[in-house]
């Protein structure tokens, strides 16, 4: 594939071109074995304790959209970079990076919006930063966080892939694309009759629930950008197995395929702001779907697919009608600046 010269909207979506800049520029720069595991957070050590440690900036637009605002989206999406690698999320900063003339009126509902989703998370805003720049040179708001999490006694996941067997099971909290396609709705002003609602959440307590009540998890991960297909070829590439997935399995409410299929988007490509990924052994998949779906945020978990011995290194769709294809990383960039 030709390097590209300049940087692309494609280069921040998750995808492939996202991977070689990260491989070919940041890696190859900054290299170190805590980077080099590339997940959600690093896992560091201080006087013997683990904790877990992660960064993320938000550039949404629209600001708001149904089902939060990029306030709520800082805070969940910080929490559940340092749930999904096993930790207790405690405490995180918040910087902006403010347009003059932005007004202070969405500038208060917006921190309001993050202090109530941090309470909700039990994480405290410890500290921060704020920048304003000259109109036209920011778009409106950006904000950048950084979290700190405690790491569950024996319930460090990252980097457990190894422990990953054929026959283990692939499971989702619920319906997948919401975020990506509520975004984008309020972004075009498609004004759609069936209403589509982003699942912006932070899954800390669903997912202490499971680390809780069952030590069966074996790899988990938020699917964001590039969603879940980009997940489950990340995970694809780390392990000497195949995944398929069932095309009929996979949760998508009526709005989101609705869209999907007038746009000519796939949804398993759609950013999410409230699902986590799940690997689990088969033999624990029903004890953990019976604790998901007793949460709020879990009532519509479901296995969508499994580890296969077969087509190592590819995620294969088995097709409603019967046939097969390949899901390969994202290339192009369905929906930029959706998170």
């Amino acid at each position: 594939m030709r390097k590209e010269d300049k940087i692309l909207l494609s280069h921040g979506n998750g995808g492939r071109l996202m991977q070689d800049l990260i491989a070919d520029l940041f890696l190859k720069n900054f290299g170190n074995k805590k980077l080099e595991d590339q997940s959600d957070s690093a896992i560091l050590v201080i006087d013997s304790r683990e904790i877990a440690f992660t960064t993320d900036s938000f550039v949404i637009d629209p600001l708001f959209f149904p089902g939060g605002n990029i306030g709520k989206l800082a805070v969940c999406g910080t929490v559940n970079d340092l749930s999904v690698s096993g930790a207790e999320p405690m405490f995180i900063s918040v910087s902006l990076i403010i347009e003059e003339g932005f007004p202070i009126k969405e500038l208060e509902v917006i921190v309001k919006s993050l202090a109530e989703e941090a309470r909700k998370a039990n994480v405290e805003i410890v500290t921060g930063d704020t920048k304003v720049v000259n109109k036209g040179k920011c778009d409106k708001l950006f904000v950048n966080t950084a979290g700190i999490g405690r790491i569950r006694p024996e319930k460090n996941i990252t980097g457990r892939t190894q422990i990953i067997n054929p026959g283990d099971v692939i499971i989702v909290n619920g319906t997948i694309g919401d975020h990506g396609m509520a975004v984008m709705n309020a972004r075009e002003s498609f004004n759609f009759t069936t209403p589509v609602e982003s699942d912006c959440a932070c899954l800390d307590q669903l997912i202490h629930e499971v680390l809780e009540q069952t030590g069966s998890v074996r790899f988990m991960r938020d699917a964001t950008r590039g969603g879940v297909a980009t997940v489950l070829n990340e995970l694809t590439a780390k392990i000497p197995y195949g995944i398929e997935i069932e095309e009929d399995a996979i949760p998508v409410s009526r709005g989101v395929r609705a869209m999907c299929e007038l746009l000519g988007f796939d949804p398993l490509y759609i950013a999410n702001e409230g699902k986590v990924i799940l690997v689990v052994p088969e033999q624990e998949s029903s004890l953990v779907l019976e604790i998901m779906r007793r949460n709020i945020l879990g009532r519509e978990s479901s296995i969508i697919g499994r580890v296969v011995q077969d087509h190592p290194g590819k995620v294969v769709l088995k097709t409603t009608t019967g046939g097969k294809r390949i899901v390969d990383v994202l290339t192009g960039d369905q929906l930029p600046r959706i998170c």
